[in-house]
């Protein structure tokens, strides 16, 4: 068989500046990192609160492994479910204030299971244009027609709620915070449009769970809009710092989650020490709410220094802040010459975002120190006169 064709596209992919390659981190995640064998700071990791690294989660994966070993041995429905994933269910619903959750191998396994197995043919899914990838999967695998409506626009979304009045199933979908962007959707507004024209809501609490709300539990919280939004998914790979996901509602949306979707189905459910530390992080957020108190200070202090240089950033009050170089070409080379002078700020191009949008996508972590941050500002300043 030949792979020519895969020679030829990654010579396209070279040419358009669209080329990746993994770049490999020795040691541990932090606000610095060992990348190819030297010394970085970080910033543009999703490891928001700096959970990765913290002794609680290392000890309870420990333990876990100690107690109930290295592997569940098979799906969920089989005899993959073990005692700390019902845990771990129970201090999500507890976290999210909702009847149940249930535990997904990965924000993606979630998505592209949820949306599937609440929409089919002859249903419609309304997505905003800036939703995840896994969101715009799960909406093609779930042979629903699609509306998608433009970034955080009520108006166009209301107008397409009207055009579906006869359908008998309806679902919205948004993040509350997004990935790329770091703004927030206009929640308490799409969940009155959804209860006046008959949608279901579902929301995609990814990067919010841990940095938003009074206890982490996210933006719905943060708002006050629990008992109005039926689902809420969420990840523990990012701010909760160790790995999978969750989606939290009542207990038949579980039930009929755990009976008709594929992605919970179909696959081996996740090993202990990933349960402990998940469990874990949540102690830890209720125990030391002076890492989101951490986090807010230094996307201020980090806001104010990019602006100081004059540096235009988007209207983004989230520890994601994307600065918008436009041309992907343009955008890797200002992400090299950062890494050059010791400061990691991936540059994101197409098709994670839409051509002409490259950017730098900045991310603050809680551990960053006073000193980090101007390390990072200077390096920004030199390489800001070279563009």
């Amino acid at each position: 068989m030949s792979l020519d064709f895969a020679r030829l596209e990654l010579e396209r992919l070279k040419e358009a500046g669209l080329y990746r390659k993994l770049r490999l981190v020795e040691g541990d995640q932090g606000p610095t990192l060992t990348l190819n064998g030297r010394e970085v700071l970080n910033f543009c990791s999703n490891n928001y609160l700096g959970l990765a690294n913290h002794p609680a989660l290392r000890e309870a994966a420990k333990a876990a492994i100690d107690r109930y070993g290295c592997g569940t041995g098979s799906s969920r429905l089989i005899s993959g479910n073990m005692t700390l994933h019902e845990e771990l269910e129970e201090k999500i619903a507890q976290l999210k204030g909702t009847e149940a959750a249930l535990i997904f191998n990965s924000g993606y396994h979630a998505n592209i299971g949820i949306l599937p197995t609440l929409a089919g043919e002859g249903s419609v899914i309304f997505s905003d244009a800036l939703n995840h990838a896994s969101i715009i999967d799960g909406c093609r695998l779930s042979r629903a027609e699609v509306v998608i409506y433009p970034h955080c626009d009520l108006d166009r979304l209301e107008s397409e709620l009207k055009k579906a009045a006869g359908k008998t199933q309806k679902l919205i979908v948004t993040e509350t915070l997004f990935s790329m962007d770091g703004d927030e959707a206009p929640l308490p507004e799409i969940v009155g449009l959804a209860e006046r024209y008959g949608a279901t809501l579902i929301v995609d609490e990814a990067h919010a769970t841990g940095a938003f709300g009074p206890t982490g539990a996210g933006i719905v919280a943060k708002l006050g809009l629990g008992k109005r939004v039926p689902i809420q998914m969420g990840t523990l790979g990012k701010a909760l710092g160790g790995f999978g996901a969750y989606v939290a509602g009542s207990r038949d949306l579980r039930d009929l989650l755990i009976n008709r979707c594929r992605s919970v189905i179909y696959t081996t459910g996740l090993p202990p020490a990933v349960m402990a530390m998940g469990i874990a992080s949540i102690d830890l957020l209720y125990r030391e709410p002076q890492r989101r108190l951490a986090l807010w200070h230094n996307i201020r202090a980090l806001r104010e220094g990019l602006r100081s240089l004059g540096f235009s950033l988007a209207d983004s009050q989230s520890q994601i802040q994307p600065l918008i170089v436009g041309v992907a070409s343009k955008c890797m080379a200002f992400s090299e010459r950062l890494l050059q002078k010791d400061v990691f700020v991936q540059g994101i191009r197409p098709p994670t975002v839409p051509e002409g949008t490259s950017r730098l996508r900045i991310t603050l972590m809680a551990t960053h120190s006073h000193h980090h941050l101007e390390r990072a500002l200077r390096a920004f300043e030199e390489v800001r006169s070279q563009f």
